[in-house]
């Protein structure tokens, strides 16, 4: 099989294990093949971390879980120096932390202090950590998918908007339609009884997609067509994030902090990614638009007046959209 046909692989695989959440599933795989970080966000029960361990198991791939919690130590997450002692002699040696994987969960992120979340974000925007003096680099193949609750805030540390521009795109999760969730129903029953399995559940039988895949999805995301227009079009989106008076008086209002130059980066790699996916060698308007609120919703810093008018970032990025000019 080519890249294209094990990535709609992976994607059917990953679906078999998770019912009515196709776009999470499409953003999870975009993430994957633009090599970025994911924040997922959703309420408890909705399959975020299962989301997430689907994925790994279906890709030739190291898995590594974190739960964050408040007495979390930023060496619990990168690994330490540790001395070993044998023959009369001793040395310290480098034991990595469980960020050393391919695919790194980070559950409840904003359950962690400030000081391990650094830590983390460090090797995501570096892809290396520094200890000792020395520097270990991650692996080639390594995405951090990081998920939160929207609620319990009591006790958490929320990330730094600053900090939170490190994701690629944050991703939201919505209770599923009815319907799925008779099928979800149905799914879990089947796995308790060891009836009716999701091909997830037998790697024996299906072979995992291999990494190279991946790398080979890159080269040809990376070799896609965009036009002079589509760069203007993007640039443009992120520039109304920043100067929203030119556009509208009311989201001058709303709008209090634009998004920063990463916002365009992730854009144009992401709009990539899902032009890929739709199995075309070049990137329409379309694409932009399918994946802006994903990119931009975390990048926008919302005013006391728009939170007043209740409007949301996804809100206001419609009203961005519709505002600027198509190319």
């Amino acid at each position: 099989m080519n890249s294209r046909e094990q990535i709609a692989l992976l994607r059917q695989r990953i679906g078999e294990s998770i019912i009515g959440q196709e776009h999470v599933i499409d953003r999870l795989v975009i993430g994957l093949l633009a090599n970025g970080n994911l924040l997922i966000e959703g309420l408890p029960g909705l399959a975020k971390t299962r989301a997430v361990k689907a994925m790994s198991k279906n890709l030739e791939a190291d898995f590594s879980r974190i739960q964050f919690t408040p007495d979390l130590l930023p060496s619990d997450v990168t690994g330490t120096e540790v001395y070993h002692q044998a023959g009369g002699s001793g040395e310290f040696r480098f034991e990595p932390g469980p960020i050393f994987a391919n695919i790194v969960l980070a559950d409840e992120i904003n359950r962690a202090p400030a000081k391990v979340q650094a830590a983390l974000l460090e090797a995501m925007e570096e892809r290396q950590v520094t200890v000792a003096g020395t520097t270990h680099r991650m692996p080639p193949l390594f995405i951090v998918m990081a998920t939160q609750n929207p609620i319990e805030q009591e006790g958490t540390y929320p990330l730094p908007e600053a900090q939170m521009d490190r994701f690629l795109m944050k991703v939201l999760i919505e209770y599923p339609p009815v319907e799925d969730e008779v099928e979800v129903i149905r799914l879990v029953r089947g796995e308790e009884q060891g009836n009716n399995s999701p091909k997830t559940d037998n790697p024996g039988d299906d072979p995992e997609v291999p990494q190279q895949a991946v790398f080979d999805a890159r080269a040809e995301i990376g070799g896609l067509h965009v036009a002079d227009a589509m760069d203007r079009y993007m640039a443009d989106l992120v520039q109304a994030t920043r100067t929203p008076d030119a556009l509208d008086a009311d989201l001058a209002r709303w709008i209090e902090i634009g998004a920063s130059p990463r916002a365009s980066l992730a854009l144009d790699k992401s709009s990539r990614a899902h032009a890929w996916l739709q199995g075309r060698d070049y990137v329409d308007p379309e694409d932009v638009r399918a994946i802006a609120h994903d990119v931009l919703r975390h990048r926008i810093s919302l005013s006391y007046e728009a939170q007043g008018d209740g409007m949301s970032s996804d809100g206001v990025i419609d009203r961005i959209l519709s505002l600027v000019a198509l190319p």
